[in-house]
């Protein structure tokens, strides 16, 4: 028994180390050229597929794709900070709220339009409506586990980077061609471009004054990201209640860790040097566990999906960008 518990933690090793490898090629490719980490993550991962059919590193890797996303998530909370939100009113907070909502029921929508699973339709809605790869792995940490939930979640991580990517570079030439103020420009960018990374470098392009308004308003959108996973992980375990009739799971707890460092921050009881280690201990994370998800998925099998996510993430993105712009321009 004893050799079969040092076997298995020795196989869990095995998973974990061949992530971290994969994770520091795809670090030093994003610093020396200029790419998402996220991305380069996503398809060392995927390109490296081999190593999960190797039976010495599934534990490994499903304990990155797993747990280390948990704690990822958990970990968000030391960077959120209530005042930042004080001095932007009801007005940007209705945006805000409307966009993440509608985004999402359109995103259902679509997806059954295209013939799609609902699930998938919330996740790329929330994913794109809330903070593009970080909402996605969230989101899918409180989904039922499953083979579709991640394939989902890689097809998620994919089409929104990738149109995140040209949001980055396409919404600050709109926004200067429709001569936005710094005001209206920050809002446009914040409330609809979808990674934190691509508002970064959208709104500071333009200028420091528009990329801080841009962060403010993202950071209320990231914000919303619990409260969104809450409903979530309501719509499904009451959706495996009405199928299983099963007693109602238990919290998740790195969802009340996320609450705990939430409110232990906006106490002002962690530093400002700690807090930005536990984001960066946070997106450290999420990159195990993008090229985990990576590995547990072969190309041939992303591409037997077809053109249709790639169609319902585009809707998205356009819908909630023609949203916010329209805002601006009317109010």
């Amino acid at each position: 028994m004893l050799s079969n518990l040092v076997r298995a933690q020795t196989s869990r090793l095995h998973g974990l180390f061949s992530c971290a490898v994969v994770a520091f090629a795809a670090l030093f490719l994003a610093q020396n050229y200029g790419a998402p980490v996220m991305l380069f993550a996503l398809l060392l991962g995927m390109s490296a597929n081999f190593l999960y059919e190797d039976g010495r590193c599934i534990p490994g890797i499903d304990f990155a794709a797993s747990t280390v996303l948990r704690v990822g998530v958990a970990l968000l909370g030391a960077r959120v900070l209530v005042s930042d939100f004080v001095d932007l009113g009801w007005s940007t907070a209705t945006l805000v709220v409307a966009g993440v909502v509608m985004t999402i029921l359109a995103g259902m929508a679509m997806a059954r339009l295209l013939g799609l699973d609902r699930r998938l339709g919330m996740l790329s809605g929330g994913a794109v409506a809330i903070c593009g790869i970080s909402a996605a792995m969230t989101l899918s940490a409180v989904m039922p586990r499953n083979r579709e939930t991640e394939q989902y979640t890689l097809l998620t991580v994919v089409t929104v980077a990738a149109f995140g990517a040209i949001a980055m570079v396409s919404y600050p030439v709109l926004a200067q061609w429709l001569g936005l103020d710094v005001d209206d420009a920050g809002l446009f960018l914040g409330a609809s471009i979808h990674d934190v990374s691509h508002v970064v470098g959208a709104s500071f392009n333009i200028s420091p004054e528009v990329g801080y308004a841009a962060m403010i308003v993202k950071m209320l959108r990231v914000a919303l990201l619990v409260p969104v996973a809450w409903v979530f992980l309501w719509v499904f375990r009451n959706h495996a209640d009405a199928r299983e009739q099963g007693s109602p799971a238990a919290l998740p707890l790195f969802l009340i860790a996320f609450f705990a460092l939430v409110l232990i921050n906006n106490l002002g009881l962690i530093p400002e040097t700690v807090a930005m280690q536990l984001d960066h201990l946070s997106r450290a994370c999420f990159v195990l566990a993008i090229v985990a998800l990576g590995m547990k998925t072969s190309f041939k099998g992303l591409l037997a999906v077809g053109w249709r996510p790639l169609a319902l993430v585009l809707f998205e993105s356009l819908f909630l960008g023609a949203l916010v712009l329209a805002w601006v321009l009317v109010m």
